[in-house]
């Protein structure tokens, strides 16, 4: 059970937007922008990484160049604020809402299962809004620095600009379920009839890895589960764990929960569950790759320092400091941890086809955004953050590493334990797919499939 749980404290259930923010606003001036107060310790904020310092280039602090330059403007919704405008000019499709009713943010007080707080994304940003909220909460992934934090007032402003928000954050989004960096991560909890977690249970950070069964408490979710029940659209009963309230199992206690919100006050009534298995699936693959930066940064910023600004190579000890989680970013990227899926999973909207039609594709026609949605979520086993600009910004030392195990696995030379489920078919799939649509791949993988094609030419040669 984590700290959170064991205070009782409001769960933060995605921490996305946060109750990190609640601190970091410091007040509302007159004309509604927010005054973002940067004080006390911020982990990473010295050399080499200088998360505080550098200047960013994410797609929230790229489009707050725009705004600033006059070469874009955000139109006001009388309904839903800068909602609309925001996701289309961050590319976030609409058909991405996720709906979570436990309470979460500084504005947790206007979070109930009567009114979610709905979260919205893409492959870089994560947008969260609440209703009658004071700010659209932002979380968008730098390609070098991981996850930036932003604000954006809810109130109409002639000249409406991005904040960024920075030490409550970070106080909760660099912790363990963030693997120690500024990171995001999808919780699940027993939710109490407000939204706030039930006495006596405790909370599970989620990834790809995670049961079907322990996700999405404290979730709205539409669509269809399977054959598996999951915590979602469930709430324990009023007074669970206190001295004259019920008891026992969590798990049987939970009881069904309508949706009770007002459909007029979001974009769609949909909180569906494929893109709930995405959004699961992306946050920790974005915090590993953070980590696998982070981790090579210092270790030659350390080696340089302790043999006096001479670069030079590492020792095997200090390899092992950032290879060691540039491992696991390879098994999380071959989905080789996760858990079996109760299928077959359906959708009921339209965010399944808008993932899938963003996909590169190879000449038959796959790409990894294709879904599996039966046993597991996508049908060829490579995470799609595959070609993400954060993936691409990796330290050259670990890309390196990341680049030689994936061909490994991939080309069959690896058939360890911890790839045993990845079938032969689904290796030269996916193989096939990333020779066909990822750029600069190094140079044994063209090496390699030069020779697969002098091998199949001269096969058709013999046979002909």
């Amino acid at each position: 059970m984590d700290q959170m749980a064991r205070l009782r404290l409001p769960v933060v259930v995605l921490l996305l937007s946060a109750a990190l923010f609640a601190v970091s606003v410091g007040a509302w001036s007159a004309r509604g922008q927010i005054a973002v107060k940067r004080q006390g310790y911020i982990p990473y904020t010295d050399a080499p990484i200088r998360y505080l310092q550098d200047e960013l280039h994410d797609p929230v602090a790229e489009l707050e160049k725009k705004l600033e330059a006059g070469t874009v403007k955000l139109s006001y919704d009388e309904r839903l604020g800068y909602l609309p405008a925001v996701l289309k000019a961050l590319h976030i499709p609409q058909d991405s809402q996720t709906l979570v009713f436990s309470k979460t943010s500084f504005q947790y007080k206007k979070i109930s299962p009567e009114h979610p707080r709905a979260l919205y994304f893409n492959d870089d940003v994560y947008v969260g809004f609440v209703h009658e909220g004071k700010a659209l909460e932002i979380v968008s992934f730098d390609p070098n620095q991981g996850a930036a934090f932003y604000l954006l007032d809810a109130n109409k402003a002639e000249h409406p600009k991005f904040e960024r928000a920075e030490l409550d954050c970070t106080q909760c989004h660099i912790a363990p379920g963030t693997r120690n960096v500024p990171g995001v991560l999808v919780r699940s909890i027993y939710p109490s009839p407000t939204g706030t977690l039930a006495n006596s249970t405790e909370s599970f950070v989620t990834g790809q890895e995670t049961p079907i069964a322990k996700r999405w408490g404290g979730w709205y979710v539409t669509g269809s589960a399977g054959s598996e029940r999951t915590m979602g659209n469930s709430i324990m009963p009023a007074g669970y764990g206190t001295a004259n309230g019920p008891h026992g199992d969590p798990d049987q206690s939970l009881q069904p929960l309508e949706q009770r919100f007002l459909n007029a006050d979001y974009l769609n009534p949909q909180s569906d569950i494929v893109a709930h298995l995405v959004l699961t699936h992306q946050t920790q693959m974005h915090n590993l790759i953070t980590l696998t930066n982070y981790k090579t940064r210092i270790a030659f910023f350390e080696h340089a320092k302790k043999n006096n600004g001479v670069e030079g190579s590492l020792t095997p000890e200090e390899r092992a400091t950032f290879e060691k989680p540039a491992e696991e970013l390879v098994q999380y990227l071959l989905f080789a941890n996760e858990a079996p899926l109760p299928g077959p999973i359906a959708g009921n909207n339209s965010f399944a086809r808008t993932f899938a039609s963003e996909g590169l594709r190879d000449s038959k026609g796959r790409s990894l955004r294709d879904f599996d949605l039966k046993t597991r979520i996508f049908r060829y086993p490579v995470s799609y953050l595959v070609y993400s600009d954060q993936f691409d910004q990796l330290p050259q030392e670990a890309k390196s590493y990341v680049y030689h195990r994936l061909y490994e696995v991939l080309s069959g030379a690896d058939q360890s334990p911890a790839f045993q489920k990845i079938s032969a078919a689904d290796r030269t799939a996916a193989y096939q797919i990333l020779l066909a649509t990822k750029p600069h791949l190094p140079e044994e993988w063209r090496q390699s499939a030069a020779a697969a094609a002098r091998a199949e030419r001269l096969s058709r040669r013999r046979a002909g």
